[in-house]
Formats: C-alpha cells, structure tokens, sequence
C-alpha cells in the first residue's frame, strides 16, 4: 500500500493577476447607443433612414416592374391572347418575371441591407 509521500505531490497554481476581470472598452459610438444620448438618436436614426430608403427603393422598382405587367395587358389588349408554346402570355409572364423580379428584389434588399448594417457597426465602432 502506498503512502501519500510516495506519489506525486499536487501543486495548486494560481494567477498572479489578483484583480477581477476587467470588461473590454466599449467604443463611444456604442457607448452612446446604449446610453440613448442625444448623438446616439442621431446614429439610430440615420440607420433606420438608410433602411428605409433602401426598403422604399426596392419596394418601388418591383412595384413599378410588376405593375408594368396589367398595364401592358390594359392598353395593349392582343397581349392577353397571345400564345407563346400554347400558353397564354399572362401566365408566361406570371412564371418568367413575376417570381424572379420578386426574388431578385428580395436579394438585392438583403444584401444591401447588410452592407448598411455592416458600414453602420463599422462607423459606431471607429467612434
């Protein structure tokens, strides 16, 4: 049977570093942010008018695309009985325009919304 001289001895180690964790420097940009001070409000409120621009924007041009597609069937009435492979154009149009304006619009939106939001974070954190 073995005695506990026989072993190896257990050492504790410690860090020499005492104090508590300190918390990492936040930017003033954020700091004021989070604070909601008056320049705060002012970043805030260019980001959400840079959104709301890029939102209006993307919104209008699909509305203007798709909107274009009654119009054309409106004043152009052969448009609605025309047959392209024996479908009716309408519904041509319906597959081949609609949904592609639809999710091009839908990524062209998400991409520039996250270059603002990343140019945003990037301008607040430099303060």
């Amino acid at each position: 049977m073995s005695t506990p001289a026989d072993g190896p001895r257990r050492v504790r180690v410690t860090s020499p570093r005492t104090s508590a964790a300190r918390r990492p420097s936040t930017p003033a940009g954020t700091r004021e942010i989070d604070e909601q001070t008056r320049l705060g409000e002012v970043y805030m409120h260019s980001l959400i008018q840079s959104q709301l621009r890029l939102a209006l924007g993307v919104v209008g041009s699909a509305a203007l695309v798709l909107g274009g597609l009654p119009l054309l069937f409106a004043l152009i009435p052969t448009t609605r009985r025309l047959l392209i492979f024996g479908i009716p154009l309408p519904w041509v149009l319906l597959v081949f325009v609609v949904y592609p304006v639809v999710y091009v619009s839908a990524r062209i939106y998400v991409r520039k919304a996250e270059r603002i939001e990343a140019e945003f974070t990037e301008f607040v954190g430099r303060q």
